[in-house]
């Protein structure tokens, strides 16, 4: 299924007051389960001028912005660029999806070269992300009853089981939940109703395979490939990176993406 992105969300983004290095789209569109009335979850990196990094007065290194356009609920989070290379080599599966997204509306020489590191910064310890992640989503969907936080848990742990195993980020549950034969038809419900009730007949399933999806993940941690640190080199690039790019040596003409992404 095609997940179609507003033509929109490029000149949202671009709104932020600071220069954007890339936007990508996150939350339900980007786990393949978007509703007819989700949110549109924008996920970004910004770059502050020297000034406002070294001097007294010293800019945001978090922008939020939050409201509705064209009758969709907007939801944008940008990190300055130092912000951002910190979160990625801290086994921050939120910042690896964001940058790895293929949901990109803005982008840059500077998003390519974040992406060309990733490789290296992946780490077997992003699975006590992805573990936590899970947890948190579990407790959740007990508590409040609804689809939306039980898919999450799914889609939490097949994204870190994957990872461990491959070393490939994958977060599409339509892709990820194949081994499992009620998964699309939670999906069809999800994407009728973003707060619909998690139906009684999928609660069996989810009691016998999310303790088993997270075993699985642990696992799979024990026995990944991974290394267990990032590559020094990646960590020497992405610093590198980050000190081109503050003093202008890099370049950081953005343009936009496509709206319809596959």
């Amino acid at each position: 299924m095609t997940t179609v992105v507003p033509q929109w969300a490029a000149d949202a983004a671009a709104g932020l007051p600071y220069p954007l290095l890339f936007a990508t789209v996150s939350g339900a569109h980007l786990y393949g389960f978007a509703s007819v009335d989700s949110d549109l979850d924008l996920r970004a990196s910004h770059v502050l001028p020297p000034a406002e990094v070294v001097g007294l007065r010293t800019g945001p290194d978090t922008i939020e912005h939050s409201g509705i356009r064209d009758g969709v609920e907007l939801d944008i989070v940008s990190h300055d660029l130092l912000k951002f290379a910190k979160l990625l080599n801290s086994r921050n599966g939120y910042v690896l999806e964001q940058l790895l997204s293929p949901l990109v509306v803005v982008t840059s020489d500077v998003h390519a070269s974040l992406r060309e590191l990733a490789p290296g910064l992946i780490t077997s310890n992003h699975a006590h992300h992805y573990l936590g992640f899970a947890a948190t989503q579990e407790r959740l969907y007990h508590k409040i009853g609804q689809l939306k936080p039980a898919l999450y848990t799914l889609r939490v742990l097949l994204t870190g089981i994957h990872l461990m195993r491959t070393g490939e980020l994958q977060c599409d549950l339509g892709i990820l939940g194949e081994r499992f034969a009620y998964v699309p038809e939670l999906i069809a419900i999800k994407r009728e109703a973003e707060h619909g009730p998690l139906p009684a007949r999928a609660a069996a399933h989810l009691a016998a395979d999310i303790p088993a999806l997270r075993a699985e993940l642990e696992e799979a941690r024990d026995n990944s490939k991974l290394p267990g640190y990032a590559d020094p080199a990646a960590v020497d690039a992405l610093n590198d990176l980050v000190v081109r790019t503050r003093l202008g040596h890099a370049s950081v003409t953005t343009g936009s993406s496509p709206s319809g992404v596959a």
